[in-house]
């Protein structure tokens, strides 16, 4: 038990350090560097919608199907 708080903990502080030390050492002034990331945000949500709605249609066809066949 102690071993895993010892290593749950070292990783967060891992973490933070390496999410500091990416922020410090990155090409990009702050504001540019939100808006570089804000933008892949956006994209990447636009992308799982888009994933969402294909997946839910390709289901909903699935269960037409399936319907089709019970009533035949």
């Amino acid at each position: 038990m102690r071993k895993a708080m010892a290593f749950t903990f070292g990783a967060i502080i891992g973490g933070v350090l390496g999410a500091v030390t990416a922020l410090l050492l990155a090409p990009y002034s702050g504001d540019e560097l939100r808006s570089a990331i804000q933008k892949q945000v956006d994209s990447l949500q636009m992308e799982i919608k888009d994933a969402a709605q294909q997946k839910r249609a390709e289901l909903e066809a699935q269960l037409e199907e399936l319907i089709k066949q019970k009533d035949s």
